[in-house]
């Protein structure tokens, strides 16, 4: 069994454990510059892949057609791809004899894009999983090999989430692979009329809306925890969540109603205890603490989004 390995973030690292005694080449995203000093850093796939003593390409762009000869040489059986950061062309997938193979992290046809995972939960799934098909021209359309569901925990966040559906999508691979490198495998055409779209997070998107249900902002910081980091605006200047739940408070949204025995802060409906949070360039503390540096008291009103700040 020959496999060329496609893969770039977290999610893909079981995987890729579980299938390297069959990998030839590894293929990731090139190093990208990361962390306050932004220094250029491997991504999590090179890494495991060069403690696993695979060799390791990667190319700005995998559809250059001198890239594609240099897979095609390499007479694999199949291609595994598996949250890569790329769409592979065509002729990409016709290298291998079986073509692509999607490690996809949703129910397909459901969440088709770049972020199935955080998007499920802001949307407040309480079910989601992994789903193995075939690739395509398209963006996660090809046909369903197979497929595994999780259930989300009502406060489990993408951070908590992502490792449990990586390491089924390393499962499902492995029961699958022996199969597909041989033809004998069943394909089922997704039902596009249902599908929805997953787009990549911005962190625009990361930043609280008082205005909003307490259970859509729980939500919002489940999805976006821990990247990109959900905030909240002050007239300090942004503050990060690292914790928080929802509850029953009410009030004008974005007033702070209590302070002790935790910060609570007022929502369109209910409110959220901010119970860990890190002012800009400060280490993270209590929310009760950061009350008490800031000054908050009962009644005082956050800025609600910087864009209205602004406006």
């Amino acid at each position: 069994m020959r496999l060329v390995y496609f893969g770039t973030a977290d999610f893909a690292v079981p995987a890729l454990e579980r299938l390297a005694p069959h990998v030839v080449l590894v293929v990731t995203q090139p190093d990208r510059p990361k962390g306050r000093k932004m220094q250029l850093q491997p991504s999590p796939v090179r890494v495991a892949a060069e403690a696993l003593g695979i060799p390791v390409e990667t190319p700005e762009r995998a559809r250059n057609p001198e890239f594609v000869e240099q897979i095609r040489a390499l007479d694999a059986d199949a291609l595994v791809v598996a949250a890569y950061g790329q769409i592979l062309s065509t002729a990409l997938l016709e290298s291998a004899r079986q073509g692509g193979i999607n490690l996809h992290g949703s129910l397909l046809p459901e969440y088709r894009g770049a972020a199935p995972i955080q998007r499920a939960i802001f949307d407040g799934k309480s079910v989601t999983g992994v789903t193995l098909m075939q690739m395509d021209r398209g963006m996660d359309t090809g046909d369903e090999i197979a497929r595994i569901e999780l259930e989300i925990g009502p406060s489990e966040t993408a951070g908590e989430l992502t490792p449990r559906l990586a390491v089924a999508a390393a499962d499902l691979v492995a029961d699958w692979i022996g199969r597909i490198v041989t033809g004998d495998y069943p394909r089922t055409p997704q039902d596009h009329d249902r599908h929805s779209i997953a787009p990549k997070i911005t962190k625009e998107e990361a930043e609280l809306d008082f205005s909003g249900p307490a259970k859509r902002e729980f939500n919002r910081f489940r999805a976006f925890t821990p990247s990109p980091g959900v905030f909240f605006a002050t007239e300090s200047g942004p503050v990060r969540v690292w914790a928080c739940e929802p509850s029953t408070g009410s009030g004008e949204p974005g007033t702070v109603l209590k302070l002790l025995p935790e910060l609570e802060v007022a929502c369109g409906t209910g409110s959220l205890l901010l119970t860990e949070v890190s002012p800009a360039g400060k280490k993270r503390m209590s929310g009760r603490d950061f009350a008490n540096g800031a000054r908050l008291s009962v009644g005082t009103q956050l800025v609600n989004k910087v864009s209205k700040e602004s406006s």
